[in-house]
This record gives structure tokens, sequence and C-alpha cells, in this order.
């Protein structure tokens, strides 16, 4: 999967994509991360890409220009690439299919795991960052595909979100996990929290490992775990429980959580 990130700050992506879990998917080529440098689309010999908001008001804009520019040269990336791997008449035909273009702004939609899956079936993703006070619009309706926020809350820029969305996404790509079991497992895999886990030594600070951790039988342990989720989810997190396929047993169970909260 190919990473396309459009920022005026693409030391500070790539440097914390560099590293880690994503940075050794990239070394194995099992991913690609690209920061384009919208600055460099600037067309002014300052290099400047903002100027001040039509109608008044505080700060400044990214002009659309630069930002269409961009998008343009990266689009020309991915339609090179896709005519290498798959050239007309090789099952591409002419590589015309739209990228998607993810703008990160809060007033977007909330970045949730079933939205990480749908992303990570992309062959390609363009994330686009903001500053200032914002994109002028014009451009956001020119190239955007969908708009995506990480939180109700207001950042400098954009930079961070996508570092966020292509660490959740690049991990759901088949190899990047050493084991790839692991991501079907984690919290908010069917709407449910993951269960506690422990490791060695079995007792530290007097606190025991849970005997059912030790048995050896793995049915009673995926039982304990599915449990512990169900738990988990009802004490920390109730609102996810609403979407997640339960047996009668275990909405008996996630209500009695909840009735003890309230008593709490």
């Amino acid at each position: 999967m190919d990473f396309y990130i459009m920022t005026l700050f693409p030391d500070m992506v790539m440097e914390g994509l560099n590293t880690s879990i994503t940075g050794r998917a990239v070394s194995k080529g099992l991913l690609s991360v690209e920061a384009v440098n919208i600055r460099d689309y600037a067309f002014n010999k300052h290099n400047s890409v903002d100027d001040y908001p039509y109608g008044g008001g505080a700060g400044m804009l990214m002009q659309a220009e630069p930002v269409y520019q961009c998008y343009q040269a990266v689009k020309e990336r991915i339609r090179s690439k896709r005519h290498k791997v798959a050239p007309d008449g090789a099952g591409n035909p002419g590589g015309q299919k739209k990228p998607r273009v993810v703008y990160l702004s809060p007033q977007g939609q909330t970045f949730h795991q079933s939205m990480a899956e749908e992303f990570a079936k992309e062959e390609e993703l363009i994330l686009l960052c903001g500053h200032y006070e914002g994109i002028d619009e014009r451009v956001l309706e020119e190239i955007v595909t969908d708009y995506v926020s990480i939180g109700d809350y207001v950042l400098t820029g954009g930079e961070l979100p996508a570092m966020v969305m292509v660490d959740a996404i690049a991990r759901l790509v088949p190899g990047v996990l050493h084991n790839d079991v692991s991501a079907e497992f984690e919290s908010f895999q069917e709407n449910l929290l993951e269960y506690p886990q422990y490791s060695r030594p079995e007792v530290w600070h007097e606190k025991r490992v849970p005997e059912v951790l030790l048995s050896g039988h793995h049915a009673n342990v995926e039982k304990w775990r599915r449990e512990q989720s169900v738990i988990r989810t009802a004490k920390n997190r109730p609102d996810l429980l609403e979407k997640a396929l339960l047996t009668e047993a275990e909405i008996l169970l996630a209500e009695s959580v909840k009735e003890e909260n309230i008593e709490e």
C-alpha cells in the first residue's frame, strides 16, 4: 500500500513514520510512505502558500493553487506507478481510477477501526494536512473524497492526525505485523475492547497471573478472554456494546457490569 502525505512539514511526518513497525514495513517493501511538500508548488519567490481570507477574520488560509498542483503531481506519480505495475492491456486500463484523498479536519467523521479497515483495502491513499486557518474551500471541493477527524479537538495542523491514520491503517496491511493474527484480536475488533494480557514473571508485586492463563486449556483461555473483553468494554466503553454481537449470557454479563458502575 502506498501513502502520500501532502504537507508543509514533510520532515515531521517522515521522522515519525520511519520508525518502529511502520518503518520496518517500509524497509521490507510492504508499504511506501512519501511526504510531499506543498510548498514546492508555491508560485511566488518566497514559497509562501497562505494569504488573508476574503471577508476578513483572524489568521491566514492555505491557497488553492499550491495544494492543487501538489495533488496533480502526486496523482501523476500514482499513475506512473500503476502503469509500471500493470500497463495498458494488462489488467489496469490506463490506471485511471481516481485516488482517494483524505482531508484531516475537525469537521470530518471521527476516525475509527472500521474506517481503518476500509482504507486498508486501497492501493493508495492521499492524506492532505491543513495548517493555519485551513484550506481554500474550492480546492477541497475539487480533490477531497473523505473528511476525517481523529477527535473532537483542534490541533495546529494535520500532520499528527495523518501519522495516526497511517499507523492504524498500515498495521492492517498483510505482512506488516509479525503475527497477522494479532490484528484480529485487538481493541475495537467486533466492537469490543481487548482483554487484559500478562507476561512473566507469574507473580509481580504480589499480583498473580490469572490461573486460567497458566492452565494450557485453550478453550478455557479463549472463553476467559472473551468474557474479559465484554467486562472491560461494559466498564470503559459501554457505547460500543450497541454494535457488538453478544450471546444472551454476554448481554447479562455486560448489564451486571454496567449496574455495578452505576452503584459505584
